[in-house]
């Protein structure tokens, strides 16, 4: 019988990102040993040990073999399935939802990304995605100015990011509830120079819009 830290690849410290993570998890929670995941997947052990303690680029050959042995799918070790809306399948077995800190939160946040911001539009609630960074405590996001953001996403504002893991069945949400505000010209100029804010919608985006938090909280959902 082989034992938990052979299940699961030694000390939890040994991490080396999400699908070095899915696959110690998979692998333990099938309770086969490195050594029998490998030679299901035909690949030295020592290669499977690689993929389990570091960030490893892996032949999409490698990744179905290892898939197929750990009885998963490429789309669940790798937390992704093309076109289709995250978040599908079942729960873990011990769920555990936990309220995060506001400077848990933040930390999170700060490398920036994808958000999406809530506004009021013509009485009406409208959503959408924008890539963001974080400046001197505030979210930043470039638009254009006939965009309905760019026209009337100003004032009262909510703004969401988050995280999900689907092949660990994991993730955490940040809410931010606060201020927008258009930049000006001045403020404008130096966020340009200070920030590296690259719209992926495209095309001339140089409106600044400046989201001041009021109000951050968060979730995290964990697997046990």
């Amino acid at each position: 019988m082989t034992s938990e830290n052979e299940r699961t690849g030694g000390s939890p410290a040994a991490t080396g990102g999400d699908l070095a993570r899915r696959v110690r998890r998979r692998r333990g929670a099938l309770g086969l040993s490195r050594e029998e995941v490998a030679a299901l997947a035909r690949m030295e052990p020592t290669y499977l040990d690689r993929v389990e303690s570091a960030p490893v680029a892996m032949t999409a050959g490698a990744l179905i073999r290892l898939a197929d042995a750990l009885d998963t799918s490429v789309s669940d070790l790798l937390g992704s399935q093309p076109n289709r809306p995250p978040g599908h399948g079942r729960a873990a077995v011990h769920p555990v939802l936990d309220d995060m800190r506001e400077q848990e939160c933040r930390q999170l946040i700060e490398a920036g990304g994808v958000g999406r911001v809530a506004f009021e539009l013509a009485g009406r609630l409208s959503v959408v995605p924008v890539n963001f960074e974080i400046h001197d405590g505030s979210v930043v996001f470039r638009t254009a100015p006939t965009t309905a953001i760019g026209r009337y996403g100003t004032g009262r504002v909510a703004f969401e990011i988050d995280r999900i893991d689907e092949g660990m069945h994991e993730g955490w949400s940040v809410l931010i509830s606060g201020t927008a505000r258009q930049a000006g010209p001045e403020e404008s100029e130096k966020l340009r120079e200070a920030l590296s804010v690259e719209p992926w919608a495209g095309g001339e985006r140089e409106v600044y819009i400046v989201i001041t938090p009021e109000q951050v909280h968060g979730h995290r959902i964990r697997a046990w």
